[in-house]
């Protein structure tokens, strides 16, 4: 069929993609490759479709379906929107991801090449012609373009060449695509699905999670949408969640397992009511861990996928909480965060905790014991707070201890708890020793941007006290609001707010941000500590070793760089990395590593590596992630030539 003709059906609703596609994922440099492989008429391969009734066949996008057998492309989305695109000037309506891969496609008339415009390079070179414009207006816009560029006696001599290759540019709509035709009333969505995956074995196959949504899309078509909807009004209240995690979600309520296979043979209607018990036991857990524990938007809520296990929990209890029912459960959810629970293997960690809530009577009993058994001692110790990052699991605990107890701001003297600041009101990390000064006396990284020389701090004192040292600006604080050091657990003895004393300084406010930790989890159990101890009748548990947690983000300014270096690829139309990315052991669930910003599925999932931004790290950091498949940039301006030269268009660096 010709690739007009194809075009032609796409707008007559004969033509359309199957609800569970993807969305469009190519870059520049695919669109270039694919129309200078048409110019030259090289083989791009062939198109699968499914010819079904139009009453049946789940779409993507808005556009109404003609009446009949229709064809929903299996195989050639990629090729078909970027021809669509380029030649309609638009995006078809089934349209979902970054337009700007295939506007502004140019052809050098001279050299015969394809590139993506670029001002300085093409504005006043007339040998470069705009595809969209000519593919738009045909043989008039090969006209138009004779009358413009070639009434001059100079370019006269090279009109007849020219005008051949406007022709054979133009001429690759009528080039001829094979289209294969899986047809038949016996084809069921699973065998579909399972073509699907067979012929995209090299390219975009469906994930768990996708497969799950194809199916549910087949008799509740508005699945995707409504799901999106819910994730988007969790985002505008501070936190940002996947449609994954969200069927996850789903999952649990619905069926009590983890894996998506679950889901597979339940109707619209029990999906649609599982979509909304699991939103509102997840709002009811955000409400709970935003209130009680202060952990109140994205950076710093930790152990994700420990909600679920909450949802169904929830769910299944089905009236509100009590008091300490609320806090043995939130027990568990920070002792899961702490510890990395799932940061292995997700289906089976969630699995396992399922099975143990079950059976709600003692249900939370044989959650703890269960987790304690996974993990030992749920006991924190000073060393637990060895660490030099904004991305370590202990830096939400921090932020939690504030939150929750009588943490007072240094300049106003009042409490920092949840309910007093409010969900929109985001706390400043400040450097209890200023950075600048500590690298003068040629302290380590590590050193400088250890946790426990972090506080926080309203913006205003941040700002006010800059980069003083305690031993000068503490005397006033403590002078101005007695007691107020203490609330942020600041050593009481002056000689370790000297610069000299400053490592005795970390290893004591260590010693009481444990403290600190142990007596907020044990408030928690209202008093019922086994779960705190070694054994049922033992004592705390021993000092357990800490691994070194390497990289992580350094201070608010290195993540602003890097939350602005996210915004910035999401206005390209990619999806947003994550920030201070935990890089565990697979088996043990050990964090090994936080990545500054990560994509461990790539910058398209499903068709490049694991991508990560590490500033300022060191050899040790980058190796690790090289080592882990990671492709590694050590600076914004480097990651954002990648994405231009290698994602959006070959030339646009130049």
């Amino acid at each position: 069929m010709k690739i007009q003709t194809i075009l032609d059906q796409i707008d007559g609703g004969r033509m359309a993609l199957p609800e569970f596609q993807r969305g469009y994922v190519w870059n520049r440099e695919q669109v270039r490759a694919l129309f200078d492989s048409l110019y030259h008429r090289h083989p791009v391969g062939g198109l699968l479709v499914w010819a079904t009734e139009s009453s049946a066949a789940d779409h993507r996008g808005s556009g109404q379906l003609a009446s009949g057998i229709v064809k929903l492309l299996l195989d050639g989305q990629q090729r078909i929107t970027s021809l669509y695109g380029v030649d309609r000037g638009k995006a078809p309506q089934f349209f979902d991801g970054n337009q700007a891969a295939f506007t502004g496609l140019r052809f050098h008339l001279e050299d015969e090449s394809f590139e993506f415009y670029q001002p300085v390079k093409m504005k006043d070179d007339p040998l470069w012609v705009d595809v969209s414009e000519l593919m738009t207006k045909g043989m008039d816009g090969i006209g138009d373009y004779s009358a413009r560029y070639f009434s001059s006696p100079e370019n006269s001599s090279r009109i007849g060449k020219y005008m051949g290759r406007l022709s054979r540019l133009l001429g690759i709509k009528e080039i001829d695509l094979h289209i294969d035709e899986v047809t038949g009333e016996d084809i069921s969505l699973d065998v579909i699905v399972d073509i699907f995956n067979r012929v995209n074995s090299r390219g975009t196959t469906l994930s768990k999670g996708d497969l799950a949504l194809a199916k549910i899309c087949v008799n509740w078509p508005e699945a995707r949408n409504e799901m999106k909807a819910r994730l988007e009004t969790w985002r505008e209240a501070g936190y940002e969640f996947t449609l994954d995690w969200l069927l996850r979600a789903i999952n649990t309520v619905a069926t009590g397992k983890a894996r998506f296979d679950h889901l597979h043979d339940r109707g619209a209607e029990e999906i649609k009511d599982g979509l909304h018990r699991a939103a509102g036991a997840i709002d009811s857990a955000l409400n709970m861990i935003g209130g009680r524990l202060g952990l109140d938007h994205k950076r710093v809520l930790f152990g994700r996928f420990a909600i679920p296990v909450m949802v169904r929990y929830l769910d299944r209890r089905g009236t509100a909480l009590g008091e300490h029912e609320r806090d043995k459960l939130l027990f568990w959810y920070v002792q899961a965060g702490m510890w990395g629970r799932f940061s292995g293997s997700v289906e089976t960690m969630i699995d396992q905790d399922l099975a143990a809530i079950e059976e709600i009577e003692g249900g939370l009993d044989r959650l703890l014991d269960q987790l304690r058994n996974w993990r030992g001692s749920l006991w924190v110790e000073p060393d637990h707070f060895h660490v030099s990052t904004l991305g370590a699991r202990f830096y939400p605990v921090l932020y939690m201890l504030t939150r929750m107890g009588e943490a007072r701001d240094w300049g106003t003297g009042l409490v920092l708890k949840a309910e007093m600041l409010g969900k929109m009101s985001v706390l400043e990390v400040h450097h209890i020793f200023p950075r600048s000064r500590l690298y003068d006396r040629d302290y380590s990284r590590a050193e400088v941007n250890a946790l426990s020389n972090f506080c926080f701090l309203t913006k205003t004192t941040n700002l006010s006290i800059s980069n003083r040292l305690p031993e000068a600006y503490f005397p006033e604080i403590e002078a101005k609001h007695p007691g107020t050091l203490a609330s942020q657990w600041i050593p009481t003895d002056p000689t370790l707010w000297y610069i000299d004393n400053y490592r005795d300084f970390l290893e004591a406010r260590k010693t009481l941000l444990a403290e600190e930790t142990n007596r907020r989890l044990a408030a928690l159990l209202h008093g019922d500590g086994r779960w705190l101890q070694e054994s049922a009748g033992g004592t705390a548990a021993p000092v357990s070793l800490v691994g070194e947690v390497l990289g992580g983000i350094a201070d608010e300014e290195e993540k602003r760089e890097l939350e602005a270096l996210n915004e910035w690829v999401a206005a390209q139309g990619l999806p947003r990395g994550e920030l201070a990315y935990d890089f565990a052991d697979g088996k043990t669930g050990e964090q090994k590593a936080v990545f500054d910003l990560a994509w461990p599925d790539g910058l398209q999932p499903g068709l490049s590596q694991p991508v990560a931004v590490l500033l300022a790290e060191g050899a040790e950091v980058i190796a690790l992630a090289n080592d882990a498949g990671y492709r590694c940039f050590t600076a914004p301006a480097s990651f954002r030539r990648h994405v231009e030269a290698d994602l959006l268009s070959r030339a646009e660096s130049g």
